[in-house]
Formats: structure tokens, C-alpha cells, sequence
């Protein structure tokens, strides 16, 4: 037996019982442990990490299932690895310890962080390890875990750093990681750092955003975003700043609609004005994310009464749809703009006057006469009837 154990890689061994792991679970620190070990050290009242000591405001416990499944390859491959294993490993841990250690300047650190993703591009194999190794909770405790409030742009580079490899290592990972966001000061830090970081800061966070709306694991993290007055302000600030930070701030408002509660509250915070600002100052350029916009104004009119009426009370709105009626390179934001159009047009004289005078049917023959698709023209048909049908009944 004892031979047996002294085969156990090190990895594998849980820090407290040290015996092989039967059901790993991860803390916000980044440590695992056996849960069976960790749930009795808190049934002794311990609300601190064992191995690192930091007391623990979230005491949440994340399935590692990158280390299940590495042991389960362990035991099918009868308790041995290939022998590149530990060369694969101990590098691993070597820029692991370069990043945790006290004694490790601000600029070994940042050369250290340079390293991942070089390290995920060129040997993919190595992304599990990192994963196992803790690397995703790393980055994320240190990003979000003590940033000051009154914010020290001396650490920008290093926390621009970190947010790039959680966004690398995201997508093969745990989302639940990223659960640490609900916890208060967690979410504080994650706000200070969008209110006051750099423009690729800002992005960043956008598509973290997007990372976050996209999983089940994190749809209650999804809400509580979606409802934060600072974060909503801050996007809708991003869109009207300048070009190429509106787009993050656009596919961040579209990720966050996903959940209908959160379109409400899109609305409420006058995010409508944003989507049609964007639309508007997208005419002059050539790549944008004006589909998207459209896209999600789309879905937000469609599901919410407040969302159809504050379209229309905008004195720019309608026009905003309409112009995306025709957009030769569009097609998607073509028929996006048709569907918020019928929405609109059927309920509302005012919006059917609003269209007539911003030029739709000027828009919809030109859409009849282009290349789109069949069901696109099908659309389009179907607004110029209910503009004509509805003008007929107004006679």
C-alpha cells in the first residue's frame, strides 16, 4: 500500500488527508482538495483556506473536473504517466510559484504571464495541466481578489495581463470560477477596474462579460450584472465614447440579453439610446458590429412593451431601424431592422409615420429590387402591406 501511495503524483494528493483525491473540489483561492477533507475542516469552523491561509468570503466549493479526469487516464493507464508528464508538470508549476511568491517582482511576474498564452498557442496539450494546476482561479483571485477601490494605475499592465489569460483559459475551464463575482467585493473590484481601465481593460471586461452570459454555470453572476446601474452607465458611456471601444460595449449589451429580466433592465437604464447611437454612427463604416446592435434591439422590442415604446419616444429611433432596412453587406441586420419595424408599425401610428417620413419605402422597394434572400423580400412585402393596410383603415 505504502509503495502504492508513493506512486500518487503529487498533484493528485489532496493537501490535507494527502491521500489520492476521490472527489476534488476547488476554493476562490485556487486550491483543490478532497471534499470530504474540506467540508470537515469548515464542520470545525475553519473559514480559512488551509494551504493559504486567506480567510474565505466565499466558501463556495467548484468540481475540478480537468484533475477528475486526469486521474481517472492515471488509474486506466495503471497508476503511471507518460514519462514526459513530470517535464510537462514541474515548468508548470515552476511559473505557477513565480506568480503566487511575494519575493517575485512585479516584472518576473509580468514576463511570467507573458508566457501562458505563447504557451497554449504553441502546445496546446498543456491547457488541461494549466486548468488542473489552478492557473484560472490564480489569475482570477489575484485580478479581482485585492484590488484598491481608489484604484493604482502602477498595476495596469499586470492586471491587463491577468484579465488576457483568464479570457485564454476561460473556454476550457470552469465557469464557476468566475462565481466569485458575487461576491460583494469581488464585483466592487470588477467595477473599478471597468470604470477606471484602460480602453483594452474595458474590452476586456466586455467580453468577460460575454463569457459569463454565455454558461449556465454563471447565469445567477449573468443577472446580477445585468442589473448593476454602475456597469450599465459605464457601457453605455463606452458606446457613445469612440468607435472601437463601442464595439465591445455592443456585444457585451447583446451577451447580457440572454436573460429576459436583464432586457428590462436595459431598458430602465436607457441602453435603447445607446443601441441607436451606435447604429446611427456606424453609416460611415465599413466593419462594424451594427447587425449586432440591431440584432439585440430586435430582441429586446420584442419581449419588452417599454422596450417597443421607448424606440419610438427616441426622436432618432425609428430612423435608426430604418436605415438598416437596406444594407448591402448586412443582410442580417436587414432583417432584424424589418422585424423591429412590423413590431412597431402594427401598434403604433406614430412609428408608421416616423418610418414613412425616414424613407422606408424607399428602403423596402430598394430591398426588393437587391440580392437578399427570399424570406428577407418575404419580409419586406409583409411591412409595405401592413404600412398600406394601416394607412387604408386611417382614411
Amino acid at each position: 500500500m505504502k509503495e502504492a501511495q508513493m506512486t500518487i503524483p503529487h498533484l493528485f494528493r489532496c493537501p490535507i488527508s494527502l491521500d489520492l483525491f476521490s472527489d476534488p473540489v476547488t476554493l476562490s483561492t485556487g486550491q483543490t482538495y478532497d471534499r470530504s477533507s474540506i467540508e470537515k475542516w469548515f464542520a470545525f469552523g475553519n473559514l480559512t483556506c488551509p494551504v493559504t491561509m486567506q480567510k474565505l468570503h466565499d466558501p463556495s466549493l467548484v468540481p475540478n473536473h480537468n484533475l477528475r479526469h486526469l486521474i481517472e487516464q492515471w488509474r486506466q493507464m495503471g497508476h503511471h504517466f507518460h514519462p514526459e508528464y513530470s517535464t510537462t508538470i514541474d515548468p508548470l508549476l515552476h511559473l505557477k510559484r513565480n506568480i503566487e511568491s511575494p519575493h517575485s517582482t512585479l516584472q518576473d511576474k509580468l514576463q511570467t504571464l507573458e508566457k501562458i498564452p505563447v504557451l497554449m498557442d504553441e502546445t496546446p496539450s498543456k491547457t488541461p495541466f494549466l486548468l488542473q494546476i489552478g492557473f484560472l482561479s490564480l489569475f482570477s483571485q489575484l485580478l479581482f481578489g485585492k484590488l484598491d477601490p481608489e484604484f493604482d494605475g502602477k498595476y495596469a499592465d499586470f492586471e491587463e495581463k491577468l484579465l488576457s489569460c483568464i479570457l485564454k483559459l476561460v473556454p476550457f475551464g470552469e465557469f464557476q470560477c468566475l462565481n466569485m463575482l458575487k461576491e460583494e467585493s469581488k464585483l466592487e473590484s470588477f467595477l473599478v477596474l471597468f470604470e477606471n481601465g484602460s480602453g483594452m481593460m474595458k474590452q476586456s471586461l466586455c467580453r468577460l462579460v460575454g463569457a459569463i452570459s454565455s454558461s449556465p454555470e454563471t447565469r445567477e453572476l449573468c443577472a446580477m450584472i445585468g442589473r448593476n446601474h454602475r456597469f450599465l452607465q459605464g457601457i453605455d458611456h463606452l458606446i457613445q465614447q469612440n468607435f472601437e471601444t463601442s464595439e465591445a460595449g455592443i456585444e457585451a449589451i447583446s451577451a447580457l440579453c440572454c436573460l429576459e429580466s436583464n432586457r428590462e433592465n436595459l431598458v430602465r437604464e436607457g441602453l435603447i439610446n445607446g443601441l441607436i447611437t451606435y447604429i446611427l454612427n456606424t453609416e460611415t463604416k465599413e466593419r462594424s458590429s451594427a447587425g449586432t446592435a440591431m440584432a439585440t434591439l430586435e430582441q429586446i422590442v420584442g419581449s419588452e412593451r417599454s422596450g417597443k415604446e421607448a424606440l419610438i419616444k427616441d426622436p432618432r429611433g425609428v430612423k435608426a431601424v430604418v436605415k438598416m432596412v437596406f444594407r448591402v453587406s448586412d443582410h442580417g441586420g436587414s432583417e432584424s431592422g424589418l422585424n423591429s419595424l412590423i413590431m412597431v408599425c402594427y401598434e403604433s401610428l406614430e412609428a408608421r409615420e416616423k418610418a414613412i417620413d425616414a424613407g422606408v419605402l424607399t428602403q423596402l422597394l430598394l430591398l426588393l429590387q437587391s440580392q437578399c434572400s427570399c424570406r428577407i423580400k418575404s419580409k419586406a412585402r409583409t411591412l409595405l402591406k401592413l404600412l398600406r393596410s394601416k394607412w387604408d383603415e386611417e382614411q
